[in-house]
C-alpha cells in the first residue's frame, strides 16, 4: 500500500472507479527502437532501475535506450513515427508548451477531431478553426477542430465524461477524427487541460510531455464514435 501511484486500488484516490484507459501493441525490435525513443522524448515517467517496473534485458542497444528513460527531456520537438503494423505514434515533449490534443490535430493535418479525457479544471474547451490560439509553435501548423465530449452512450445507456471528484468521471485519454473519410482511433496519456492563450502557456497538460497512437481501424472507429456521441463542451471564446 502506498499513498499513490499506478497500482489499481492500491492507493489513497480510487483509480477503480476512474481508472485510464488500457492499449497494447505488438512490437517488432525495430518498432521498439522507436517507441523508446518516443518515451524518451516525453519523458516518460519510470525508473529503469527498479526490477519492480523494468526488466531491461535482451540487446545492448535496446538496454541502452530504456537506461535513458526516467529523466526530463530537453527536445522541443515532437515527433511522429509509423510503426511496421501501420500505426501512428506522436510523441510530445515537455517542452512544447502547447495544448495537447490541439498539436495531435496539426500533426495530422488539421484533422477534426471528438476527444474524451479527463476534462476538468484547467479546462481547456471545444476549439474551432477561428479559436485564437496563442499558446502555439507555429512549426506545427494549423490545428483543426477539436470537440469535447462530455457525455457517451452505451447500449442506450448515457454516462459522463467529464474530469472531476465525482466517481462516475472519464480518466482515459482517448479520441477520433470526425472526418469520416479518414477513420482514425487515437489513444493517448494527456488530458484536454492547460491553456490555449495567456502569460501561462506551460499549465497543467501543455506543459507535460506524452505520447498519442493512431489507429487505422474502420470497425474500432466506428465502435468509439458511437461510444463518444452525446453532449459537448462550448466552444471556447
Amino acid at each position: 500500500p502506498r499513498t499513490d501511484g499506478n497500482t489499481l486500488g492500491c492507493v489513497d484516490d480510487n483509480n477503480v472507479k476512474v481508472s485510464q484507459h488500457f492499449f497494447a501493441l505488438r512490437l517488432s525490435k525495430d518498432d521498439l527502437v522507436l517507441v523508446l525513443q518516443c518515451l524518451e522524448n516525453a519523458s516518460v515517467v519510470t525508473d529503469p532501475t527498479n526490477l519492480q517496473i523494468v526488466r531491461n534485458g535482451g540487446p545492448s542497444d535496446i538496454q541502452a535506450l530504456v537506461k535513458k528513460l526516467g529523466k526530463k527531456s530537453k527536445n522541443t520537438t515532437h515527433m511522429k513515427i509509423t510503426l511496421s503494423s501501420g500505426v501512428e505514434l506522436i510523441s510530445k515533449p515537455s517542452r512544447l508548451h502547447v495544448p495537447p490534443w490541439q498539436l495531435v490535430s496539426a500533426t495530422l493535418n488539421g484533422l477534426p477531431l471528438r476527444t474524451a479525457t479527463w476534462w476538468a479544471n484547467p479546462k481547456i474547451n471545444t476549439t474551432t478553426e477561428s479559436t485564437n490560439i496563442t499558446c502555439w509553435n507555429n512549426d506545427l501548423g494549423s490545428p483543426g477542430p477539436v470537440q469535447i465530449a462530455t457525455t457517451g452512450e452505451w447500449d442506450g445507456t448515457s454516462f459522463n465524461l467529464k474530469g472531476g471528484p465525482q466517481l462516475d468521471s472519464n480518466h482515459a485519454k482517448f479520441g477520433v477524427s470526425t472526418d469520416m473519410t479518414q477513420p482514425y482511433s487515437i489513444f493517448g496519456d494527456l488530458n484536454q487541460q492547460g491553456a490555449l492563450s495567456g502569460g501561462n502557456c506551460s499549465r497543467s497538460q501543455n506543459g507535460r510531455g506524452g505520447t498519442f497512437y493512431i489507429i487505422t481501424n474502420k470497425i474500432l472507429f466506428d465502435s468509439v464514435t458511437d461510444l463518444i456521441k452525446g453532449e459537448t463542451a462550448d466552444v471556447a471564446p
